[in-house]
């Protein structure tokens, strides 16, 4: 009797007493057996619970668990309860079916499990020699290993030979229909299958899920002419066990038949193989033979799985040449419209050397995959640039997701961004989507993100080094294809040295820097940032204004803007209202008093007042001032700020503002 100290150990599925699958235990994973399908070992049995039972490990030794099961489990004629220790030779009993715990493979690889507990059982039952067993499983054809030196010589060679003659065949295909038609006809003529069919998951995989439905690329069948559904639960077992399959003997007793498909099909025999590129599982070929004077064998399986792995190169190479001529004549166009693009779709305005310099930047990195950085102060149309990013990039048929990081607490920020679970904290009834799912195959833009806590920081460096996330609450590993485009109006180097902002994801973030330059800075962009904004609210609105006095247009043009482009589009917005005339006057444009830091006005407001202003204080005087305009009005000042209602509601009660 073996130890725990061996490589590894094995559980047997037994009908009677012959042993139809074998399964290698990992020490680190419980094996689940039951009815339902997502067990690692099923038994449709009408006696087995939909999880029966469990088979794990511990320090000293291997346990069997009985999960409640309405049936139970027995051991040498003994029902066991709750958990029991296993020993070299123990065979589990569920129902009519056993489980055969070893140590030992060499000693039961002959097809049958000779045990007098299953002999001698009470409940032992005669299985039908037409039920479909699994006959073997593998990972790699055996003429790929040492072994092909013990082969008859002239068999070898004709399985090279036609291997070679299908590659060269393969080679020369031009798309993957043609691909997979060329793959069956020489599989259907080297075996003694009658039907096949290949089936492929969607290009890219939202991720390696069973779920994402496979798509038929090609059929062909000698016997009927119309396509008939291939096995859906054996397409289960190979996805799941990523390994060749052969099976012969089916009916509807057997534990993976398919009765919906199989029993139409007519079929004795059949081979299921993935088709694996890497580590990448692309989809399966399934090849059936109908006549009992032709049944599958071990020769066919291995001939099966050398084409599947071949196929799934020239696969994958076919793809990689689709999407390379498809980039190439697709650069040309885009190169060309992207000027026109950005002024159309981004709602870039001006003409200015600073807003040139911008369309420039965003044309240089919109067609890659790049990550982006974008910096400026508030206001300044952060937004607009990742706008003009995404609708100019590769992925402007997919979503672009805004999320403002600094509008929400640290959980609620994880929720929007990874999503949750049903019932993963208090309020959560349902399952949510995060922004990271919902933007796959698009863009998302995390604005604010040097606001995000240190933790939450962490978890998105992790996403964009390509690994899977989880859901709040959730174990599935989740996978997306998404581009980032982050902004900030914050110091994040100074933000990295008091340790608020991380390093490492500063240097992810950082791949390409894009400064938008503040609104005093290009002030010549004034008059037609001012006329657009005039045109668009005047038609929203339903006013006949059509203009600027030059009285309104010099005092626009002599204010500072703090408040960058935004203010001037709150501004412009607010004229349009108090305006009674078709040209917009003096007395209708009503600016702030708040200084801006570094401008002329600024510096003569901060000597006047010798003192010495932090940015807080700054942003505390311009929010009571604005709150004092609109008489407490919070919706409207919260516009005219340009912040959320909650953002505004979170300053006040940071900054202790009452309305007194």
């Amino acid at each position: 009797m073996k130890t725990l100290n061996d490589a590894a150990a094995y559980l047997y599925v037994l009908c009677g007493n012959r042993w139809s699958e074998m399964l290698e235990l990992d020490p680190n994973k419980v094996a689940t057996v039951g009815r339902a399908k997502t067990n690692r070992i099923v038994i449709l049995d009408e006696r087995c619970s939909r999880f029966h039972c469990e088979v794990l490990r511990d320090e000293s030794g291997w346990l069997l668990r009985d999960l409640d099961s309405s049936n139970g489990v027995s051991i040498r004629g003994e029902r066991i309860v709750g958990t029991h220790r296993l020993s070299d030779g123990d065979v589990v009993r569920i129902g009519s079916h056993g489980l055969a715990f070893t140590y030992e493979i060499s000693e039961h690889c002959s097809g049958s499990f000779d045990d007098q507990q299953l002999l001698d059982a009470d409940t032992a039952t005669t299985y039908s020699t037409s039920e479909m067993q699994i006959i073997e499983r593998r990972q790699r054809p055996l003429f790929e290993s040492d072994s092909v030196d013990d082969r008859e010589p002239t068999s070898n060679q004709l399985v090279l030979a036609e291997l070679y003659r299908l590659a060269l065949a393969m080679g020369s295909a031009e798309d993957v229909k043609t691909l997979s038609e060329v793959v069956l006809e020489g599989i259907l003529s080297r075996t003694s299958a009658d039907i096949g069919a290949i089936l492929l998951f969607p290009i890219p995989r939202h991720s390696d899920s069973e779920s994402e439905q496979l798509r038929l690329i090609a059929y062909r069948s000698n016997r009927q002419k119309h396509y008939q559904l291939v096995s859906q639960q054996l397409s289960n077992v190979v996805l799941s066990g990523r390994e060749a399959v052969l099976a012969t003997d089916i009916s509807t007793g057997s534990i993976i038949s398919d009765p919906e498909s199989l029993e139409l099909l007519d079929a004795k025999s059949v081979i299921c193989a993935p088709i694996r590129a890497k580590d990448v599982l692309c989809g399966l070929i399934h090849v059936y033979s109908t006549s009992v004077d032709t049944i599958l064998d071990g020769d066919h399986l291995d001939f099966t799985l050398a084409v599947s792995d071949q196929y799934a190169v020239a696969l994958r190479n076919l793809q990689d040449r689709e999407k390379i001529l498809h980039e190439l004549q697709s650069a040309q166009a885009i190169n060309e419209s992207l000027c026109h693009r950005l002024q159309v779709e981004s709602d870039l305005v001006g003409d200015s050397a600073a807003v040139e310099d911008l369309e420039r930047k965003i044309a240089q990195v919109a067609p890659t995959n790049a990550i982006v950085l974008v910096r400026g102060e508030s206001g300044v149309g952060k937004e607009l640039v990742a706008r003009a990013i995404h609708f100019n990039s590769r992925r402007s048929d997919g979503p672009l997701i805004c999320m403002n990081c600094a509008a929400l607490t640290e959980t609620l920020l994880q929720s929007e961004l990874f999503g949750h679970e049903k019932g993963a904290f208090t309020g959560a009834t349902d399952r949510k989507i995060g922004k990271f799912e919902q933007a796959h195959q698009g863009t998302l833009f995390l604005d604010e993100i040097g606001e995000m806590s240190l933790d939450v920081q962490a978890k998105i460096l992790r996403v964009l080094e390509g690994h899977p996330f989880e859901r709040v609450g959730g174990r599935t590993a989740i996978e997306v294809d998404v581009r980032v485009v982050a902004a900030t109006n914050k110091d994040l180097e100074q933000a990295i040295e008091e340790n608020r902002f991380r390093r490492d994801l500063y240097f992810r973030l950082n791949v390409f820097e894009i400064m938008v330059q503040p609104l005093r800075e290009h002030i010549s962009d004034v008059p037609t940032l001012a006329q657009h904004f005039l045109k668009r609210f005047a038609r929203e609105i339903g006013r006949a204004v059509n203009g600027f006095k030059p009285a309104a247009m010099d005092a626009l043009m002599s204010y500072h803007w703090p408040g960058n482009v935004r203010e001037l589009q709150n501004v412009i917005e607010r004229s349009v209202i108090l305006c009674s005339q078709q040209l917009v006057d003096v007395v209708d444009i009503q600016l702030s008093n708040l200084p801006t830091v570094g401008s002329a006005d600024g510096g003569r407001r901060e000597k006047e007042e010798s003192r010495e202003a932090t940015l807080d204080d700054v942003e505390r005087d311009h929010i009571v001032a604005t709150l004092k305009r609109t008489s407490w009005n919070k919706s409207q000042a919260s516009r005219i700020l340009g912040i959320e209602r909650t953002t505004l509601d979170r300053k006040i009660k940071r900054y202790d503002l009452n309305n007194d």
